[in-house]
């Protein structure tokens, strides 16, 4: 495994310098399909995603081009510190700026993260007691969705470190409405919760990009599992423990988690064992699973870390890591954006690689 991630980080810091190439100036890199790089505007939500990929290469391999591409890719992305337009400042702007300040301690860049954090608080409502997702639109009142719990992070860590203490009660206050009414009984999660904006009844619990309103979108576990392991890190609260390994289970026991352990893009989707797979779902499970092995013992520590090490075994292979200079630049091949809307299916995208570099550092730190 030595070996393997430090071959892995260096195939990275190579294949994105093909990927740089492929960035027109003021947007950020999204996927590679029909032999064109696609790239969005800076408010999209997988923004960040880019420079801080940069960053955990840069960690590993020391190289100073990787370092200058990872600055320059954080101006790009700056000025959405005071963006409110959607739930995703955490993706956008911790996992840049976070890691940059995790690597450089610049003033400024700890300012940024702070400043982020005030706008992402404006989207939360004393009523709903949660923060909301996406606007109201013809579809949804009020929408909060599991995916949001990935952005507490950034909330817990801006009161952690000097900012105001509203944000870390936000972001419990969040974690707490979101534990009662988005999960099932079997620890799965709901994607889609639409409340009442007025009351905080929930209206609806629905799908977006999951197979249906009651199925188990495998990317949206793996939003769950990342999230209530890293709300356990910050508060130390148990049921946040006890949820984060009722969703481990879940996961790792499902009958369709198939034997590399990289999901279908839903554990419900049709076509099982011919559905599409989510190399992207499989990276963040990993990433999460690692650091939950740190807070359990014996049996589900040597559970939890022996399943990340099979995902990041198949995720490293042939079947998913793309080779140099193919794949657009991209790491990992064979991700699924959102197969209802005939979205993103079977492509590389953004933060599957980003997980995928998460997951081999936090291997590296933890157990070697």
């Amino acid at each position: 495994m030595a070996q393997l991630i430090k071959d892995e980080f260096n195939f990275a810091g190579d294949q994105y310098k093909f990927l740089a190439k492929g960035i027109p100036t003021g947007k950020t890199p999204q996927t590679y399909q029909n032999g064109k790089h696609v790239n969005y505007d800076i408010q999209w939500w997988c923004s960040g995603f880019y420079a801080g990929s940069l960053w955990y290469i840069f960690e590993q391999t020391k190289n100073e081009s990787i370092k200058k591409e990872a600055e320059n890719a954080l101006k790009v992305i700056e000025p959405n510190q005071t963006f409110t337009g959607n739930h995703d400042l955490g993706f956008m702007m911790y996992c840049s700026f976070g890691n940059a300040y995790r690597l450089t301690s610049k003033p400024e860049y700890k300012a940024i993260i702070q400043r982020s954090a005030e706008s992402l608080s404006t989207r939360y409502h004393a009523n709903v007691k949660a923060i909301q997702s996406w606007n109201k639109s013809k579809y949804w009142d009020y929408p909060v969705i599991i995916d949001n719990m990935m952005n507490l992070e950034m909330l817990n860590w801006a009161t952690d470190n000097g900012g105001d203490k509203k944000f870390k009660e936000m972001a419990i206050i969040h974690s707490n409405t979101t534990l009662k009414n988005h999960f099932r009984p079997d620890f799965s999660s709901f994607h889609v919760i639409d409340y009442d904006a007025e009351n905080g009844a929930v209206k609806r619990k629905a799908t977006w990009q999951g197979a249906a309103d009651c199925s188990a979108w495998a990317r949206g576990q793996a939003w769950a599992l990342y999230g209530y392991t890293m709300m356990f890190r910050f508060t130390k609260d148990a049921s946040y423990l006890r949820q984060a390994k009722g969703i481990a289970h879940f996961i790792l026991n499902h009958p369709n988690l198939p034997a590399d352990k990289i999901p279908f893009w839903d554990f419900d989707a049709q076509g099982i064992p011919f559905a599409k797979r989510d190399a992207s779902a499989g990276a963040i499970m990993a990433s999460a699973l690692l650091e939950l092995a740190q807070y359990t013992n014996d049996k589900e520590k040597i559970e939890f870390k022996s399943a990340a090490e099979t995902m990041i075994y198949s995720l490293a292979s042939d079947t998913y890591r793309a080779k140099l200079g193919e794949n657009g630049g991209f790491l990992l091949m064979h991700s699924t954006g959102a197969y209802p809307l005939n979205s993103e299916i079977d492509v590389p995208l953004v933060y599957a690689d980003y997980y995928y570099l998460e997951a081999l550092a936090r291997y590296k730190k933890w157990y070697l």
